[in-house]
């Protein structure tokens, strides 16, 4: 095989340059392939067949030239060893090989990853990625302990399966926590299937898990006004006094942390709290009670946030304190599933108040005091009134009311006569 690069000035462009041609010759056959390099007549020497000095870069693209020269008779070598017959058109594919396929990426744990930045640029919740994050965890947990990669496209029903056992066996997690990594996995393999075009190795509708109703811990009509008339420390009051605004209006932590003086307005001879859900970025329009706005008039002037907030942990150890101090002592049942196995143990109720607990609380005793579901829905901003039926639910005052009037004949006294009111929403105009 004998190989030349000749300078073809017969196709000489507008600016004077023509391009660079790698000529083979070997058996009676010849092959002309570009090299992608041009340069002016006077930059070519056509004996050396080489750039000169004057061609900006010459070095680089000498070897270039020697690369090609080297590849091709490399290539024609490997293929007469081979018993092949090498032909222009073979010899040109070894020069200029096909892409290699995109190898993607197959690993779940990476691929978790990756959806989140996915999540996080559409505009998804910090506390949605979190979510996503946690799962993340599990599922590397789940790598580290049987010693391989979990891959996307051999993920099967068996593969499922022992993820499931990991995760209710080894790692003892509860019932809700496995349905939330199902729940998020599914979307994962949901995505790389139908956006991202994988193949993978199951119908990921037949991924299955079961959530289960947990009881939800709210303050009764005269636990609460224990904890509003209890005497406390005064590093403790305005913990209190946070936590009692919540059960007040039914914000969640992340938005009575938020609150500033652009949330208020005024409402006829009352005042009502605006503002836009951290969580579900829904608007809700609150009107403030009396017993509300005599908690925000204390903080009043003595910062830019409405109320004195701490961090959550904070927030939720502090409150254990306060509860025990105010007699919100008694006994509840704590069931939890661990292991395929019910697990019940009794507990303090104010072991078991945490911030969320207010939340509960109003809209429990709102329904008490017989505010319709659809309004308490729009109040505590959720999207679908199943969410709010939930707490319809737990309200077991209903049940024993109704029992008492029907077997006993006495009246049913509202609740709403042993604490100030607790909430009223916005007439509508």
């Amino acid at each position: 095989m004998t190989i030349q690069f000749q300078h073809r000035t017969e196709n000489i462009n507008e600016e004077g340059y023509s391009v660079i041609y790698l000529v083979a010759h070997f058996n009676q056959k010849r092959l002309r392939v570009t090299t992608g390099e041009k340069c002016l007549p006077a930059q070519w020497d056509e004996r050396k067949q080489q750039f000169r000095r004057s061609y900006p870069g010459y070095q680089e693209a000498n070897e270039l030239l020697a690369a090609l020269a080297a590849r091709l008779t490399e290539a024609h070598r490997r293929q007469r060893a081979e018993g092949l017959t090498p032909t222009p058109a073979s010899l040109k594919e070894a020069l200029d090989p096909a892409p290699a396929p995109v190898v993607r990426e197959q690993n779940l744990v990476v691929l978790m990853g990756e959806f989140r930045d996915v999540l996080r640029g559409r505009g998804y919740m910090y506390e949605t990625l979190r979510h996503y994050l946690v799962v993340s965890n599990w599922l590397r947990d789940f790598e580290k302990h049987r010693r391989r990669p979990l891959r996307a496209d051999k993920y099967t029903l068996a593969e499922h399966d022992a993820l499931l056992h990991f995760l209710t066996i080894t790692r003892e997690l509860a019932p809700n926590s496995v349905y939330t990594a199902v729940k998020d996995l599914k979307t994962l393999l949901n995505y790389l299937h139908k956006e991202r075009g994988y193949e993978l190795a199951l119908e990921v509708k037949g991924l299955k898990a079961t959530s289960v109703d947990v009881d939800k811990v709210y303050l009764t009509a005269a636990e609460l006004e224990r904890l509003r008339v209890a005497v406390l420390p005064s590093t403790l009051v305005p913990v209190r006094d946070v936590f009692l605004f919540c059960c007040y209006t039914g914000l969640r932590y992340s938005d009575v942390r938020q609150l500033h003086q652009g949330n208020l307005s005024g409402w006829e001879s009352g005042q009502l709290l605006r503002l836009t859900q951290s969580k579900t970025r829904r608007p809700v329009s609150i009107y403030l009670t009396e017993v509300a706005r005599g908690i925000l008039d204390r903080y009043a002037g003595e910062r830019a946030r409405l109320l004195p907030v701490y961090e959550n942990q904070v927030m939720n150890r502090y409150l254990k304190r306060i509860c025990r101090l105010a007699g919100v002592l008694d006994a509840v049942e704590v069931v939890a599933i661990r292991a395929g196995r019910v697990e019940k143990q009794q507990r303090s109720k104010y072991e078991l108040v945490t911030m969320h607990t207010a939340r509960h609380t109003f809209a429990t005793q709102s329904l008490l005091r017989g505010m319709p579901v659809e309004v308490l829905q729009k109040v505590l901003g959720h999207a679908n009134i199943k969410t709010t039926l939930i707490y319809a639910k737990i309200v077991e005052d209903f049940q024993h009311l109704t029992m008492r009037r029907i077997w006993e004949g006495e009246p049913t006294e509202s609740t709403a006569q042993t604490v100030p009111a607790l909430c009223a929403v916005e007439p509508a105009a």
